[in-house]
């Protein structure tokens, strides 16, 4: 199944709840939760007590994204206040293999992120552990950059890896996303879809209602 999770790291704060409703009426699956400490990524977004807020205000599967250094660190706390999915990055961690075993421990969805210039052999060994892999397409920390043409192909990559060791894992793609390029990221293999930008400025429930209707 292909999924929409619009990062509301692109929303107006102001009116978060408002812009949730918004792209949940259009049809998002998930809510995309963008987490940055200024040290892993250049910039600081925000943390637990905005995620606690989040859940108390939607039934959407909350797609939890640590762009954070020692992510195992945070791991229960952020399952503890209502993230559906932990993302951490490989790059984040010393101890890939048990910051993952950590996440399994809370009864969520696992997924490792790769940076743009991360090889696919960095997850071969835990590869079976893991719901979903997420390709970010630009490099992390900034919204509103352009999508980094190889990322296609690490996409096709993984998915050729996946189908040949018989996994079900999910690709998540985030990064660069337009109503231009969307198609091309799918065909590659991708099923689930993080926008930001796209699907926050203007009409937020019709840039959703038309991204959902793209991917199918």
């Amino acid at each position: 199944m292909n999924c929409l999770s619009p990062s509301i790291l692109a929303a107006d704060f102001c009116n978060l709840e408002h812009d949730i409703k918004e792209a949940e009426e259009g049809g998002a699956q998930y809510i995309h939760f963008d987490v940055m400490d200024g040290r892993f990524v250049p910039n600081i977004s925000f943390g637990l007590p905005v995620l606690k807020s989040v859940r108390a205000i939607t039934d959407s599967v909350l797609d939890v994204h640590l762009m954070i250094e020692e992510p195992e660190r945070y791991i229960h706390a952020f399952a503890e206040v209502g993230a559906d999915i932990l993302t951490i990055h490989a790059e984040a961690t010393k101890h890939l293999d048990a910051a993952i075993d950590l996440i399994k421990k809370e009864k969520v969805m696992a997924c490792v992120a790769l940076n743009p210039s991360t090889p696919l052999s960095k997850l071969e060994y835990v590869l079976p552990k893991l719901d979903m892999v997420l390709i970010m397409s630009v490099n992390p920390g900034l919204g509103g950059q352009t999508l980094i043409p190889y990322s296609i192909d690490k996409i096709q990559d993984l998915r050729r890896i996946l189908e040949k060791k018989g996994l079900k894992t999910d690709i998540e793609v985030d990064g660069g996303i337009t109503f231009e390029n969307v198609t091309e990221v799918v065909e590659a293999g991708a099923n689930v879809i993080v926008v930001g930008t796209t699907a926050f400025s203007g009409d937020i429930r019709e840039n959703v209602r038309r991204l959902t209707e793209i991917i199918g």
